[in-house]
């Protein structure tokens, strides 16, 4: 072996060594965070400057790091090297990856504080929060009425638009809502999910009726 390359051996040993000491000998002047590799440092630097020295060649986009770039370029490539290996479903992200792959093992790692509700993902943790909170951050610019979640406020638009995406495909009926698109479309099947247990009878919608006492 070459001196160069004892010394490089030697430097890259110093740095691997750093993860069984903990060693941190490189520190931003801005901000005090310590790092073990001065490469570390550099990128942790751009915080603070601003600085984005990689440019997407697609569309001019620039990030801090290479591997941000890597990421991002997978938007126009269509890469999705992420596979998950119980379904071979593929995704650009490896987080991604991860959140779907609890489909399959049905791990619920975010638990709610107030009455202990866990979730597979950590958005979903956040919209069921609202119930606690009463936070309805979605409002209707049309009317003023807020809500809790994102599809609540589309749905509702629906009856300032008049809009009505979903369509029965045997008859060409259109609804806003698919709730009234699957009610609909018993009519076509026969089918009568509601079933009376006093009298036997099945009805294929379920109607609420008042009853004055």
């Amino acid at each position: 072996m070459t001196r160069r390359g004892m010394v490089t051996a030697l430097s890259l040993l110093k740095v691997h060594q750093r993860t069984h000491t903990g060693e941190k000998p490189y520190v931003c002047p801005d901000c005090g965070t310590s790092f073990s590799t001065l490469s570390n440092l550099k990128t942790h630097e751009r915080i603070h400057t601003g600085e984005k020295p990689y440019s997407c060649s697609d569309c001019g986009k620039r990030f801090k790091t290479y591997a941000q770039l890597k990421v991002h370029q997978r938007t126009h490539t269509g890469e999705k090297p992420y596979v998950c290996p119980d379904c071979v479903t593929s995704f650009s992200h490896l987080s991604d990856l991860k959140t779907h792959e609890r489909i399959h093992t049905g791990e619920k790692p975010f638990f709610c504080s107030d009455c202990g509700a866990s979730f597979s993902q950590r958005t979903h943790l956040k919209t069921h929060q609202r119930i606690h909170t009463g936070e309805k951050p979605y409002v209707c610019f049309d009317c003023g009425k807020c809500f809790k979640t994102l599809y609540e406020l589309k749905s509702h638009q629906r009856t300032h638009t008049g809009e009505k995406p979903y369509v029965c495909p045997d008859c060409g009926t259109s609804f806003s809502h698919p709730s009234t698109l699957k009610s609909h479309e018993r009519i076509h099947t026969g089918e009568k999910p509601f079933f009376c247990y006093d009298s036997g009878a099945s009805f294929s919608h379920l109607v609420l009726q008042t009853v004055d006492i």
